[in-house]
């Protein structure tokens, strides 16, 4: 907390470096958010690129008033938001992400790992996207609900009932129970 207080410090008084380490630090965990929103590695890095440029250019005028990880996630989560929004409008189908990659020495272990890992980013691509979006911010940003609920501007209880259903499904569907 306090070391992105100082890097944010340098920042608004024009240090690039503060920007690059900043985006060293949370890089790999917006990613993962924004891919597993979106289901897309360029609509991924569009997104990343789009938040970091945005707060590079508003860094003066920032007043951050949770930590700089949320308000990161919270930026990374709208942009996904107007992404999504704009796909829906264009009716073009979400693109196929390529496997999250696991470090490992052994080849058979990789294996693996990238076929769970597509088969879990298919399964989420197929349940709502406000399902999504809450299931994604609570296990991988590790938001509480209320601040999810917040983010949503919907009841706690709606939250609540996005994440329940949304397990449910992403289950069903690993399950072979529902088509995706």
């Amino acid at each position: 907390m306090l070391e992105d207080k100082l890097l944010i410090w340098k920042l608004k008084r024009g240090n690039k470096d503060g920007l690059r380490l900043l985006y060293e630090k949370y890089k790999d965990e917006l990613r993962t958010i924004a891919g597993s929103m979106l289901h897309g590695t360029q609509a991924t890095e569009d997104v990343l690129h789009d938040v970091f440029v945005a707060f590079a250019e508003n860094a003066r005028h920032l007043q951050i008033r949770t930590s700089l990880k949320n308000y990161l996630i919270t930026c990374v989560v709208n942009r996904v938001r107007d992404e999504f929004r704009r796909r829906q409008s264009q009716t073009i189908e979400l693109d196929r992400a390529g496997p999250v990659s696991v470090d490992s020495n052994y080849p058979e272990r990789q294996l693996e790992a990238d076929e769970e890992s597509r088969i879990l980013t298919d399964a989420l691509a197929a349940i709502p996207f406000e399902q999504r979006e809450v299931i994604v911010l609570h296990l991988k940003g590790e938001f509480k609900f209320r601040e999810i609920a917040k983010m949503q501007q919907t009841s706690l209880s709606t939250v609540h009932g996005r994440y329940r259903y949304g397990l449910k499904k992403l289950n069903a569907i690993l399950d072979g129970e529902l088509e995706k």
